[in-house]
């Protein structure tokens, strides 16, 4: 089983990516981890990778393609793909290898949600030490955590720096946003695909946690 899930930064998407992921008992591959795979294990690749992080810029297709790919194929236990692709052409250079390589993709889930509602769960979320995707919300009732302890297990929570600037969540969203070359063209790239042959899930985001769970839980076999 093979997954690919789309969703803006503050959506839910790693609650819900990890019901699917432990349904199937999936590998989770997310690019930020792929990067430190690689660069923790001295690759090539992650060489080069490291010298563009290090001078705060985005890794260059080239890159970040064949990295994502490795990591694809070495897994045995079917995966959910999160994080990437962040692009047109990352969506498009992803089908072709899956398609070149034989890999079929089964699933495609995309979490909608309006861009002033993220940005708001993204200055009020905190992360958890144990699991960052225990879900950690000042911002929402339902999930807000009493004081400075995780509402699932009572770790140590904190909020990232990059989580109260809203000059950055304005570029990671400009980035999702785009619907010309980002993240969301790619997500339309395989939404208005005829015979692709994976079942397109679309999740409002707005809704409860809970009932988001059910109903992607409904919708997968």
């Amino acid at each position: 089983m093979n997954i690919l899930i789309f969703g803006p930064n503050g959506s839910g998407k790693g609650t819900q990516g990890t019901l699917a992921k432990d349904k199937y008992g999936l590998d989770h591959i997310e690019s930020g981890a792929i990067f430190r795979k690689h660069i923790g294990g001295g690759t090539e690749l992650g060489m080069k990778a490291k010298e563009f992080i290090n001078k705060g810029e985005l890794v260059p297709d080239d890159i970040t393609i064949p990295m994502v790919l490795d990591v694809l194929a070495s897994s045995t236990n079917g995966w959910l793909l999160d994080g990437f692709p962040r692009s047109l052409v990352q969506g498009e250079k992803l089908w072709e290898a899956l398609q070149k390589d034989g890999v079929k993709l089964d699933y495609v889930i995309e979490i909608k949600l309006p861009r002033d509602i993220a940005k708001g769960r993204i200055m009020g979320r905190r992360l958890c030490e144990n699991n960052p995707n225990h879900p950690n919300n000042v911002g929402i009732p339902v999930i807000a955590p009493e004081g400075d302890k995780c509402r699932v297990c009572g770790g140590s929570l904190s909020a990232r720096d990059d989580d109260q600037d809203e000059g950055a969540i304005d570029v990671r969203h400009n980035i999702y946003y785009d619907e010309e070359t980002g993240t969301m063209a790619a997500c339309n790239f395989y939404k208005n695909m005829k015979d692709g042959g994976f079942k397109y899930i679309e999740l409002d985001g707005e809704q409860s946690i809970d009932a988001i769970k059910e109903y992607l839980m409904a919708q997968l076999v």
